[in-house]
């Protein structure tokens, strides 16, 4: 079993801003901590933004989701104004103790609904490592019993934080065009 899909979901929100003035990498870089947890109170703990050794853009980002705290270290496979694709090996601190790595792919992209708005489209999709599946192991439970709480934990927050996002992306191109307003 290579990295087996422990959750994954997709949740979408419409924004009343055309397409042309969102641009998703610029908003995700100045994302401060204040706007994050707006975003989905009260799982959303902190974030910052920074570079890999080699350039690439970072979101680091701490939450909550279920019963699991997670510091999340996404780095840019994609990085373009309508299209993010991060990818993290996650710190994973489940309340029942231990601590352990999944690999977390978040996808954030916008589609154009018509001249005057756009849909924000958030997938998240997380898979167990090698480390995951030998602590699950230890502690007695099969994958499909691990997985089973964290597919409804992830698609809980994501149905949540979607429209917070969404709003957020908003707020970022309004700011971006303040005479487009």
């Amino acid at each position: 079993m290579t990295d087996p899909i422990l959750a994954e979901s997709s949740y979408s929100h419409d924004i009343d801003v055309s397409i042309d003035r969102i641009d998703i990498a610029d908003w995700l870089a100045h994302l401060g901590n204040a706007e994050f947890q707006r975003c989905c109170p009260p799982d959303h703990i902190a974030c910052g933004f920074t570079h890999t050794d080699d350039g690439r853009p970072m979101s680091i980002n701490v939450e909550t989701v279920g019963p699991s705290l997670l510091i999340q270290q996404y780095v840019a496979e994609v990085y373009e104004p309508h299209a993010c694709r991060m990818v993290s090996v996650s710190d994973v601190f489940p309340l029942s103790g231990g601590r352990t790595q999944t690999v977390v792919i978040w996808t954030l992209a916008i589609e154009p609904v018509s001249d005057t708005s756009c849909r924000f489209v958030n997938s998240v999709t997380s898979k167990a490592t090698r480390e995951f599946l030998e602590l699950i192991r230890e502690q007695g439970q099969t994958f499909e019993q691990a997985a089973a709480p964290r597919q409804q934990a992830s698609a809980d927050h994501n149905r949540r934080e979607t429209p917070g996002y969404a709003a957020s992306i908003a707020r970022a191109a309004k700011v971006r065009h303040p005479l487009l307003t």
